[in-house]
């Protein structure tokens, strides 16, 4: 989406032109990119680099090392920096020449296999073996690391449309009636929005009936904490950056990537003005120029259904007179969960490889585009409008075993009931899958259950009674995060469970630290063999949990280490 340029960023320094050197960019090659591109493609802003790479990326099924350089010349940049971005990605596919000189054809269709673990334990294996031979050589078939769609396993994306539950049949059908887009259901867009009462809230909050102390307050009170993972006290995190410097920023998290988690998804997909005008209120409590929303590429139908309702909200402000929406920036992930962690997303939206920060300096302080930003993940904003008109007590009264709030609780596995459910926070898992998720499969005992995703570690079904929220579960070795719970029965086997957990953090690992980058990999060898050397496995965890700069490489060991915990009869020494 175009987006007016905000002055205060710099990133849209234009640079002297440079020499092409001894291999000047051929034409086509040019005239390829600027087609792929537009005429209105803005060529002076760094921080579109992997939005113009898409463009040429959707345009041509892939990268070609000509078209790569051709970009660089046309935004002035190196060959090197455009490479080095492009390859960084999954859904970038990078090419060079062949020793003819010519490029390989690209694949008339690309089909995604999830084979994250509720899709590995609905039969996504079996996909992956048989879908490449039915579907011939003019389709690629691929694994593809969690999609989102956990309560919809086994999930495939075909392109761009995804196919729940799949089987050979329904992805041989979608390949052939050439389904490969993804419109969005039917949501409440902005004049069902409107109808119903919203945007209220903040035309309350720019009048003046509510000021931002009573918000700040609200929030406070409430108890409402991150619900992206880290679970920091939203209030707090507003009063930090509203006290630093302006011009301030706001980077929004909807790369829901952790497996087991599809709660954005389900909410954006119904609700999308919720979030938006939460957004909005926390822009103006915060005193917020620009926003960006960072959205993970294989959420099409969700772009679809953001770039409608923001250019409605742009064409008719909800907004007293006297009032102007901040700029808001719509950016388009390319597959890679470490931009999920919050200074990963800020250099991806910089247009760089998503790779971590060290810190300090935190985000609030020194974040986008060096500026104090405030990051927030798609619940908590969402959640913002009701607890502004419910009041803090409402919440705050909700919870059970002694805890406050509600919960978003990302069901997947093997219940008769997988979905997103909302129960009080410090619900046990045997009461959410009793309440909420209508029972085991039939055939199905409880065995064991991920509380908080492939990072929140693996708990025995003796242990199903512990409250489920922020905090209670960091004494098993285990913690909430963004309340992914997957759900495992008899039939199946936590070693396995930990392999496929480790083969991802593995892949996703973004390689720059040491600990993180070759831990994964050699836990993951390790845990292949019949017999895990536990001494050389505890010795690893430590040096990841202690060593890695994110929280990827020092989480990643959780599901490992618990599996020897909890569950010694499943190892063979």
């Amino acid at each position: 989406m175009n987006a007016p340029v905000i002055p205060i960023l710099p990133v849209g320094k234009a640079r002297a032109p440079r020499s092409s050197g001894p291999r000047p960019v051929p034409a086509q090659a040019l005239a390829d990119v600027r087609e792929a591109l537009g005429p209105d493609a803005d060529l002076g802003r760094r921080d579109l680099l992997i939005e113009h790479l898409h463009a040429i990326n959707d345009r041509h099924r892939q990268l070609r090392s000509d078209h790569l350089a051709a970009l660089a010349e046309l935004m002035r940049l190196s060959v090197t920096e455009v490479h080095e971005v492009a390859s960084f990605y999954h859904h970038f596919e990078v090419v060079r020449p062949g020793a003819d000189g010519h490029y390989p054809v690209a694949a008339a269709l690309t089909v995604r296999v999830c084979d994250g673990l509720a899709c590995e334990m609905a039969g996504a294996q079996e996909l992956l073996a048989r879908l490449p031979e039915i579907l011939g050589r003019e389709v690629r078939v691929i694994a593809a690391p969690c999609i989102g769609r956990c309560e919809q396993a086994p999930a495939v994306a075909v392109h761009q449309h995804p196919i729940a539950k799949a089987t050979v049949e329904s992805v041989q059908a979608a390949v052939q009636a050439g389904a490969t887009t993804h419109e969005p259901a039917p949501y409440q867009d902005l004049a069902a929005y409107r109808a119903a009462g919203g945007y209220t809230l903040l035309a309350e909050c720019l009048t003046g009936v509510r000021d931002v102390e009573s918000v700040l307050q609200t929030l406070e009170h409430s108890g409402l904490r991150g619900l992206g993972g880290a679970g920091f006290p939203a209030g707090r995190k507003w009063r930090i950056v509203r006290g630093a410097p302006g011009p301030r920023l706001m980077a929004v998290n909807i790369d829901e990537g952790e497996p087991g988690t599809f709660k954005d998804r389900t909410y954006l997909e119904q609700h999308p003005h919720l979030f938006l005008e939460g957004l909005l209120i926390a822009a103006w409590a915060v005193g917020i120029e620009a926003c960006y929303i960072y959205l993970r590429d294989e959420y099409h139908g969700c772009r679809a259904l953001l770039e409608r309702e923001l250019a409605a909200l742009k064409a008719a402000p909800p907004l007293p007179e006297g009032h102007a929406l901040p700029a808001i920036e719509l950016r388009r992930g390319a597959g890679a969960y470490i931009c999920g962690e919050e200074s990963a997303m800020i250099e991806s939206i910089e247009g760089k490889r998503g790779m971590p920060r060290l810190r300090p300096p935190y985000v609030a302080q020194v974040g986008l585009f060096g500026r104090p930003t405030l990051e927030h993940n798609f619940e908590t904003l969402y959640w913002v409008p009701t607890l502004l008109q419910r009041g803090a007590a409402w919440f705050a009264g909700q919870g059970r075993h002694g805890r406050k709030g509600l919960r978003s609780f990302s069901v997947s596995g093997r219940v008769a009931k997988p979905g997103v459910h909302l129960a009080p926070a410090g619900i046990t898992l045997q009461e959410l899958v009793d309440e909420y998720c209508g029972g085991m499969l039939p055939g199905h005992t409880l065995y064991a259950y991920l509380p908080g995703g492939a990072s929140g570690g693996i708990l025995p079904a003796s242990m199903a009674d512990i409250p489920l929220d922020f905090d209670t579960l960091q004494p098993h070795g285990c913690f909430i995060g963004s309340a992914a719970v997957m759900v495992l029965s008899d039939q199946d086997r936590v070693t396995d469970a930990a392999r496929n957990l480790m083969a991802f953090f593995e892949h996703e690992s973004c390689g720059q630290c040491t600990p993180c980058r070759a831990g994964t990999a050699k836990v993951r060898e390790l845990i292949a063999q019949p017999v895990w050397d536990r001494e050389l496995i505890a010795d690893l965890s430590q040096v990841m949990r202690d060593a890695s700069i994110c929280g990827l490489g020092q989480a990643a060991p959780n599901p490992v280490d618990c599996v020897i915990k909890y569950f010694p009869q499943e190892l063979s020494a």
